[in-house]
């Protein structure tokens, strides 16, 4: 496609280095669509090596003293950081309509949780205690001190463009550590931006460098190479986070993990079905099925299991789904065609086998990359559907006999992110969450997601913990001082 539709909000194309906008180092350019329309709304600078490696010499040189800005001061600006992005709510929200292709509710959503990391880790700025203690020995004190690691790289995913920006930028920012962040190519535009508020609301030059890349294996490997670099922050699947552990280990980088889930949704006979119903809606359908810990598996106790596919699969007959340009529309495109494909043949293969489809079914005809929200039934244990992540609005259920079973088919997978329990009997629920291999686990609600929690997972979706105190620890080293006074 050659034309392009002009965007409400038009931020700088090029790539933002140590305070400054540049074009790439050999004028390569990556184009963005927008996935409900098809059309290229854009066109981006694509960074280079050289220009990577450049974004790291700047946050390097920024970084002594960024570390040395008393914590109160980075607070203010992480505070002014947070204002900022709500004073610039409607022109983040248009971004992440057109290049992300959420809903408009989802995208305020995503907005309104984006900015609350920058007034979380405001607080936490100054709260970066270390402790001092005799030794048992009586010889000395032993005096702990939380630093900054340094310089962090952050590669981030498509699907919440500003909330897996800032839920990297502002505890690093918190701790003292300068970042140079790495954006999905599909949506770069939302973190440019970011990079132009976060300049307003005072970070200083070199703290924040962005760099959107269509090279992006050989733009990371180099910078993680770099000899000033000292984390790696990564979100996205599992099979890239391989690849860039084995390249940290070279380095020996710090690293933070959000990888891959096969997130368990377990309704037991004795919950509220209503709210089963509701929760599960939102457990599935935000950002249209495309997140990490999008319910994945549905395992309902048999006496209801009928009933809940019924009722699930009446609410997501209701789903009005279309372009975010509408605020009407619930429920927005896919990233793009693939992804569309490959969620069709799930479904496909699991009808094959004999699933029964309660609703939707497939992609909707028309322009864009839209799959119709879908309820199935009926899939056999060892179907594809139950053991991939779907990232699309396809709930497929299974009917379990008992609290054991369930915990089994909820354990049988080798991600553990993210699980929900619904049940009238909370001593079963608590029971049931705590056999769970997952990091989080939400007990009669559908949404997980806080600033203020830690969020991550065990087994293969992950390493670390974004969120919370536990967040700004992951951006600290603890240096050990022997004292005589």
């Amino acid at each position: 496609m050659t034309t392009i539709t002009p965007l409400q909000t038009t931020p700088s194309t090029a790539l933002f280095i140590d305070g400054r906008w540049r074009d790439a180092a050999d004028d390569r350019r990556l184009e963005v669509f927008d996935p409900a329309t098809e059309e290229r709304i854009a066109s981006v600078a694509s960074a280079s090596v050289v220009d990577g490696c450049d974004a790291v010499d700047a946050a390097a040189a920024a970084g002594p003293a960024w570390a040395a800005t008393p914590p109160r001061a980075r607070a203010e600006i992480l505070r002014r950081c947070y204002d900022t992005m709500l004073a610039h709510r409607a022109e983040l929200e248009d971004l992440i309509v057109r290049e992300g292709g959420k809903s408009r509710g989802d995208a305020r959503a995503e907005v309104t949780y984006a900015a609350e990391f920058f007034r979380w880790f405001s607080e936490e700025a100054a709260r970066a205690t270390g402790k001092v203690r005799t030794a048992p020995g009586g010889d000395k004190r032993i005096m702990t001190v939380l630093e900054p690691i340094g310089v962090a790289i952050l590669v981030t995913p498509w699907n919440f463009p500003a909330a897996m920006a800032t839920r990297k930028i502002a505890p690093a920012l918190a701790a003292g550590c300068t970042v140079v962040l790495k954006p999905a190519p599909e949506t770069p535009l939302t973190a440019l931006l970011l990079a132009e508020l976060l300049t307003d609301a005072g970070v200083p030059p070199g703290v924040v460098n962005v760099v959107p890349t269509a090279d992006a294996p050989e733009v990371v490997e180099a910078m993680m190479a770099h000899p000033a670099t000292r984390m790696v922050s990564f979100t996205g699947s599992t099979t890239v986070g391989r690849i860039l552990l084995r390249q940290a280990a070279d380095a020996v980088l710090r690293c933070s993990m959000e990888l891959g889930g096969n997130a368990p949704f377990v309704v037991f006979a004795d919950a509220d079905l209503d709210a089963a119903v509701e929760g599960a809606m939102i457990a599935k359908l935000r950002n249209a099925g495309q997140s990490c810990i999008a319910a994945n598996r549905f395992l309902v106790e048999a006496p209801i299991a009928d009933a809940f596919a019924e009722r699930l699969a009446a609410r997501m007959a209701e789903v009005r789904v279309g372009p975010g340009s509408d605020p009407d529309n619930d429920l927005g495109p896919m990233i793009h065609a693939q992804a569309c494909a490959r969620i069709a043949g799930l479904v496909d293969a699991a009808r094959a086998a004999g699933a029964t489809v309660h609703t939707g079914g497939g992609p909707r005809d028309g322009l864009g990359s839209f799959f119709e929200p879908t309820v199935l039934s009926g899939l056999a244990p060892d179907a594809a559907i139950l053991h991939e992540e779907i990232f699309g609005p396809v709930a497929p259920i299974v009917a379990f006999e008992t609290e054991d079973e369930a915990l089994a088919a909820a354990n049988d997978t080798p991600f553990g992110l993210a699980a929900y329990v619904y049940a009238g009997d909370l001593e079963r629920a608590m029971r049931v969450a705590s056999g769970i291999d997952a990091g989080m686990v939400g007990i009669n609600r559908g949404l997980l997601s806080d600033p203020a929690a830690p969020f991550g997972g065990v087994k293969h979706s992950g390493l670390g913990r974004e969120g919370g105190h536990d967040g700004l620890l992951e951006f600290l080293e603890t240096k050990y001082v022997a004292l005589d006074w």
